[in-house]
C-alpha cells in the first residue's frame, strides 16, 4: 500500500539517455521509505495515502553534503579574512580546544537544522565526539555517513576508541547512519598511524574519510620532504584499499589523477567551492576526474571556512568557477552540475544506488523546492533556476527515508527556539582564544 502521494509536482529526472530534465505535473508515490512510482498526475489513489500537494513545486532529490565539520557552525564568524596557515593554528584549533560534549550536540542540531532548511538530506560529517552528533542526527531524521576525526599524536589507542564508534553506530538511526574511519589527514598522521586506520576499516568493512592534497602547498611540502604526493602517501598506507572519501584534493597532480582512476570504483571527491574562494586555495580539478571516472560530490566543509551549509551556493560556485576556469562559458552546462549535486555527490559516498535519485527503488529523500519567488519568474527553464537562481529558503518541504521532517518550512523533529537558545548561551565561552591550547598544529 502506498503511505504517501506527492501530487501534481515537477520532478528532476533522468531521461532515456540519462540527462537530468524535469518531467512536469507527476505524482510520486512512496512506501515503506521508498520511492515506487513516478507517473503523469492524475491516477486514481488508494484510501489512506497521504497526499502532500505539489502544484508549483520542483521535487528533486534530497541534497547531500559530501563533507562537513556540522558542529563547527558554533564558531561562524570567528575566523575572518587569514590565510589557512593562521586559520588553523591561530583561530580553529584553539578554538575547538574549548568544546564539550554537549557543545558538539548542540552544535550538530543547529547545523542540521540550518541544512534541513536547505534541503540536505545527507551529511558526511567529520568531527569529534560523535556519539552526539549521531545522537543529533537520529532526533532529527536525516541521514548521515560519520567518522570520528581524530590525529596521530592522539594515539593508536583513541584510534580504537573512534573504530568503536564506528562500529557502535553502523546502520543506526534505522539504517540511516553510516560510518567511516575518519583519521585528519597525511600531514597530520604518520604512515603507522594511517595503515593502522586502513586496518581498523578493513576489519569492520567500511571506509574512509580524510582530507588529503587539500592545497598545492601540501602537496608540494610532501614531495620536498618525502617525495611522495599526500596521495601516493594514502595509496602506500593502504588508503586507497578501502573506499575513501577524499576532501578537498586542490592539490591534486596530474599523477594523483592516474593513481586514484585505478581505484575510481572505491574513491569519491568532496568539493567545497566556497572554501576554496575565502582561503584562496585554488581549485579541484573537478573536469579531469570526472573524465577519469572518479566520482565528484559537492560540500560545504566546515561553517567557520564558508559561513553557510547551503549546498545550493555551493552548487552554483562550483560551475561558475568551472567556466572561469576554462574560460569556456560551455563548460559545465546545468545538467552535468546536477548530476554532480545529485548522483555523483551520491557516488562520492558510495551510495549511488540507494539516494541521489528520483526514481522506483531509491530511498525515499525528496524536497520540494518552491518555484513562486518573483527570482524564478517567469519559469522558462527550471533546471537553470536550480542552477542559477535557487535559494536555501526556497526549499519548501523536506522528506526522508519516506518521512516528512520539515512541511511548509516547520520543523517537525527539531526544536528550533530551543536550539537557538541552547546555543547563545554558549557564545561568549566558545569565542575564547587561546592559541596555546590548540588541539593541532598547521605544518603540512
Amino acid at each position: 500500500m502506498t503511505d504517501t502521494c506527492i501530487r501534481d509536482c515537477h520532478a528532476l529526472v533522468p531521461d532515456a539517455s540519462g540527462t537530468l530534465t524535469i518531467a512536469r505535473h507527476q505524482d510520486i508515490l512512496v512506501r515503506g521509505g521508498r520511492i515506487t512510482e513516478i507517473r503523469p498526475t492524475g491516477g486514481p489513489l488508494e484510501p489512506g495515502v497521504t497526499v502532500l500537494e505539489g502544484q508549483r513545486m520542483l521535487a528533486m532529490p534530497g541534497l547531500i553534503n559530501t563533507h562537513a565539520h556540522v558542529p563547527m557552525v558554533l564558531f561562524r564568524g570567528l575566523a575572518e579574512d587569514v590565510p589557512i596557515e593562521r586559520w588553523f593554528n591561530e583561530f580553529i584549533w584553539p578554538l575547538e580546544s574549548n568544546l564539550t560534549e554537549a557543545d558538539v550536540y548542540w552544535g550538530a542540531q543547529l547545523g542540521l537544522l540550518e541544512m534541513i532548511e536547505g534541503g540536505v538530506t545527507t551529511v558526511a560529517d567529520h568531527y569529534f565526539h560523535m556519539d552526539r552528533v549521531a545522537q543529533a542526527v537520529e532526533e532529527a531524521g536525516t541521514r548521515a555517513h560519520l567518522g570520528w576525526a581524530v590525529f596521530g599524536s592522539n594515539g593508536l589507542k583513541v584510534l580504537a576508541e573512534t573504530a568503536a564508534f564506528a562500529e557502535r553506530w553502523r546502520g543506526g538511526a534505522g539504517g540511516r547512519i553510516t560510518t567511516c574511519m575518519a583519521p585528519h589527514a597525511p600531514y597530520t598522521c604518520d604512515d603507522g598511524f594511517l595503515r593502522a586506520s586502513a586496518g581498523h576499516a578493513n576489519r569492520l568493512g567500511i571506509g574512509i574519510h580524510i582530507h588529503a592534497a587539500e592545497e598545492m602547498n601540501q602537496t608540494n611540502a610532501s614531495l620536498e620532504k618525502r617525495g611522495l604526493t599526500p596521495i601516493q602517501v594514502l595509496k602506500d598506507t593502504g588508503v586507497l584499499g578501502v573506499p575513501t572519501l577524499i576532501a578537498h584534493g586542490c592539490g591534486l597532480l596530474p599523477q594523483d589523477i592516474e593513481l586514484l582512476e585505478k581505484h575510481r570504483a572505491s574513491v569519491g571527491i568532496a568539493h567545497a567551492p566556497k572554501t576554496y574562494l575565502k582561503l584562496a586555495m585554488g581549485m579541484t580539478p573537478i573536469r579531469a576526474l570526472r573524465r577519469a571516472g572518479i566520482a565528484v560530490g559537492l560540500a560545504t566543509d566546515g561553517a567557520v571556512s564558508n559561513n553557510t551549509l547551503d549546498v545550493f551556493e555551493s552548487l552554483r560556485l562550483m560551475t561558475m568557477m568551472q567556466k572561469h576556469e576554462a574560460m569556456d562559458p560551455e563548460v559545465m552546462p546545468i545538467p552535468e552540475a546536477l548530476d554532480i549535486a545529485t548522483r555523483g555527490s551520491a557516488a562520492a559516498l558510495g551510495m549511488g544506488d540507494r539516494i541521489g535519485k528520483l526514481a522506483p527503488g531509491y530511498q525515499a529523500d525528496i524536497i520540494l523546492v518552491d518555484t513562486r519567488g518573483t527570482h524564478w519568474q517567469p519559469p522558462h527553464n527550471l533546471t537553470a533556476g536550480l542552477v542559477y537562481s535557487a535559494r536555501a529558503s526556497d526549499v519548501h518541504t523536506v522528506m526522508v527515508d519516506g518521512r516528512v521532517i520539515m512541511r511548509e518550512r516547520r520543523h517537525l523533529t527539531l526544536d528550533k527556539e530551543r536550539i537557538l537558545t541552547e546555543v547563545a548561551s554558549t557564545m561568549e565561552r566558545l569565542a575564547r582564544r587561546v592559541p596555546e591550547s590548540r588541539i593541532q598544529s598547521y605544518k603540512p
